[in-house]
């Protein structure tokens, strides 16, 4: 079985560390902390041009819901543009309407934007309304693959939910669990669910390597920790999809 695993990066490091661990494709994001927003464009062309792995920045104006404006909107378009001029692989996008339901018109420009690069559907799925009423749309929109929870928090708690979307989808779309998914699960998950590629973020922090700690913020793990991924722990989710 051929298994890829997808990698939530924050900036450039976090994505080197990635990279090492034997990651198959990555989302770059900035602001992990609100689910991930949109990177800058100078951490977007350093990064597809210090690796060839599959680049698939997030296109998300700003955290919060999922509901955005007919500004954000053109924003997000002309972040799609940006990514493929820069040469990424895909985007990951994701757009709801006010009723819960999938922003299809809207995402379908994006899609169509991205064309050829690959579109994967955020978590935004995550907050529709009828999930398997969303799988057709984004089928037909063209996403290549959904990220989801199961509509839950991690997706080991929405394993069952996680599972019929995949019978469902019967190949006509990728669904790739995500949230939660950690080397001692994600065998399981892969077992219980049918699915073959999988997402986790493996999130870290790091103590700066500042000599100069000032007293008035010697607490503040903002100002010197930093995101950080071990490399080993990429390579472990493999080990554990491996074995048996």
């Amino acid at each position: 079985m051929k298994y890829i695993i997808e990698i939530a990066t924050s900036d450039f490091s976090t994505t080197a560390s990635a990279v090492e661990g034997g990651a198959n494709r990555i989302e770059l994001c900035g602001n992990l902390a609100e689910g991930g927003t949109t990177p800058s464009y100078g951490t977007i062309r350093q990064c597809r041009e210090a690796f060839s792995v599959l680049l698939y920045p997030i296109i998300r104006p700003r955290g919060g819901d999922f509901l955005y404006s007919a500004e954000e909107f053109d924003i997000m378009l002309q972040d799609v543009k940006i990514c493929k001029a820069l040469g990424c692989d895909g985007v990951v996008i994701g757009m709801l309407a006010a009723d819960g339901s999938i922003a299809a018109e809207q995402c379908k420009k994006l899609v169509d934007a991205a064309y050829p690069m690959g579109v994967t559907f955020h978590r935004a799925f995550d907050r529709c309304r009828d999930p398997f009423e969303a799988v057709e749309q984004i089928i037909a929109i063209g996403c290549e693959r959904i990220l989801t929870s199961g509509q839950r928090p991690a997706a080991p708690d929405g394993i069952d939910l996680i599972t019929q979307l995949n019978q469902t989808a019967d190949n006509r779309i990728i669904i790739m669990p995500g949230s939660g998914v950690r080397a001692e699960n994600i065998k399981m998950l892969a077992a219980k669910t049918g699915c073959t590629e999988f997402h986790s973020s493996l999130r870290g922090k790091l103590a700066s390597a500042m000599e100069y700690i000032h007293p008035g913020f010697a607490g503040s793990s903002e100002s010197y920790m930093n995101n950080w991924i071990n490399p080993e722990d990429v390579k472990m989710l493999r080990q554990a999809l491996q074995q048996g």
